[in-house]
């Protein structure tokens, strides 16, 4: 089996983004929260209402966003760290949290994991050109530019493979058991 792991191996999260929406406080966030779920974790970000008031520029605003942000990480920690013990006993995976306001997305308690792999000379040297060009930082910051490189421009195709994905689960869930 290509990918060694089935969705169906994890509780089923189809229904994250409406629990999130309904638990999360209504003064949190100006809209409904982008809910983004894979294996690990769900990561749940959210737009705060906008900023009152003119700044002298866009460093000045951008600083004004992030200590927002800031205040209402701080202000949200105990009843955040409560909502995802909830998500996490119902769902299976991690929570992290994130939150949107003007042009500042700050994400906070994300999972790094760790991701085996074996790569061939070509595929190392790729890396490696990226580490000496000063893109990267490391092999492992350079192989997560270019997967960040590939699903930006591949948006589209990797849509329709989870789609198809999703539907060999459901049929797999559907089928006898062995």
């Amino acid at each position: 089996m290509r990918g060694h792991w089935q969705q169906a191996d994890l509780p089923a999260a189809d229904d994250a983004p409406a629990w999130f929406s309904g638990r999360l406080p209504d003064a949190w966030f100006v809209g409904e929260p982008e809910v983004v779920i894979d294996r690990e974790e769900i990561t749940v970000v959210g737009e705060l209402a906008p900023l009152d008031g003119e700044y002298r520029d866009d460093a000045a605003r951008a600083a004004a966003e992030s200590g927002r942000i800031s205040r209402w990480r701080e202000e949200t920690r105990e009843e955040r760290i409560e909502i995802a013990r909830q998500a996490e006993h119902r769902y299976g995976r991690k929570v992290a949290w994130g939150a949107r306001l003007g042009g500042t997305r700050e994400l906070f308690t994300v999972l790094a994991v760790p991701v085996m792999t074996r790569l061939r000379q070509p595929e190392r040297q790729v890396l490696d050109t990226l580490v000496a060009a000063g893109v990267a930082r490391s092999r492992s910051d350079a192989l997560a530019w270019a997967v960040r490189l590939v699903g930006d421009h591949a948006d589209e195709w990797l849509n329709e493979l989870r789609s198809a994905m999703a539907k060999v689960d459901d049929l797999r869930a559907k089928g006898p058991d062995l």
